[in-house]
């Protein structure tokens, strides 16, 4: 239901939704503002006219602007420092994650930005440690299979060397994690390459702030769509979704005391005299 509601007690037609509505649905000529019925399939969901008016007055698809939080920016100091020292975590603790953190999780990467605001990435949360377990098992049993058939995809005969560090003891696909977290895009969303990597960034950095460890996990992410594809169908990962990947989280086992030093290693300034050798 579209739903566009303006409390005209609140209202004080600032023209803020009317200027800041990326498709330029809103009008402010009779005073309030509105969006004629030809104009609402146009509206792409993103919520600017909730979010940009200075006094709630302006509610839309059913949500209510009292019930959105004030906006309360972190110090850059604290976010420096939240960025800086992530680190890939490699080494977890066996326990489940509690729910209410994982709750919490999935609401922040509903707000994860997405390719004219469509909102078709798919999360994919294991949040069972058994059912990880069994997914590492049926994982490495299809690796297994693949070795003895000579199937293994091209340039990917490492993983056969996995297996032995598997009855070893060592889980270098899915680093003994008790969680795995997947974000999948179908091929003709707007921008299928970069929003799943988006919603796992900020997925990322949440769960750090929360004591959680996290990797981005390019051998699941191998496995599960190239080596052992009927397991990533097997957790609901559509086969139009190509562009999709892999962290692995949980209690992390090891804590890390500072951040560490990085350079930047491939910066170039653009300056005018870029654009006049273009000519």
């Amino acid at each position: 239901m579209f739903d566009f509601k303006v409390d005209e007690t609140r209202c004080i037609q600032c023209g803020e939704c009317e200027a800041d509505c990326p498709v330029r649905i809103i009008d402010l000529a009779e005073g309030l503002p509105r969006i004629s019925a030809t104009r609402q399939p146009l509206c792409i969901g993103c919520l600017h006219c909730l979010a940009v008016c200075p006094t709630a007055a302006l509610s839309i698809l059913g949500k209510d602007p009292d019930s959105s939080a004030a906006i309360m920016p972190p110090s850059p100091d604290a976010l420096e420092n939240l960025m800086k020292s992530r680190r890939s975590v490699r080494r977890y603790r066996p326990e489940a994650v509690d729910r209410a953190v994982l709750d919490r999780l999935m609401d922040i990467v509903a707000h994860a930005p997405t390719g004219k605001n469509q909102r078709r990435v798919r999360f994919t949360l294991v949040d069972d440690p058994e059912v990880m377990e069994r997914i590492r098992v049926l994982t490495m049993e299809g690796i297994r299979k693949a070795v003895d058939e000579d199937s293994l995809p091209e340039g990917m005969g490492y993983f056969a060397k996995f297996l032995t560090a598997y009855e070893q003891g060592r889980d270098i696909i899915f680093r003994g994690a008790p969680h795995m977290f997947i974000a999948s895009a179908p091929g003709d969303s707007t921008s299928p390459e970069a929003d799943p990597f988006i919603a796992l960034t900020w997925f990322e950095l949440m769960a750090n702030s929360l004591g959680l460890g996290a990797v981005w996990c390019g051998y699941a992410r191998w496995a599960l769509q190239d080596v052992v594809p009927e397991m990533g169908r097997r957790l609901g990962i559509p086969d139009d979704h190509r562009s999709m990947y892999v962290i692995m989280f949980g209690y992390p086992e090891v804590r890390y005391a500072r951040t560490v030093q990085r350079d930047v290693q491939d910066l170039h300034r653009v300056g005018m005299a870029c654009l006049e050798d273009a000519r």
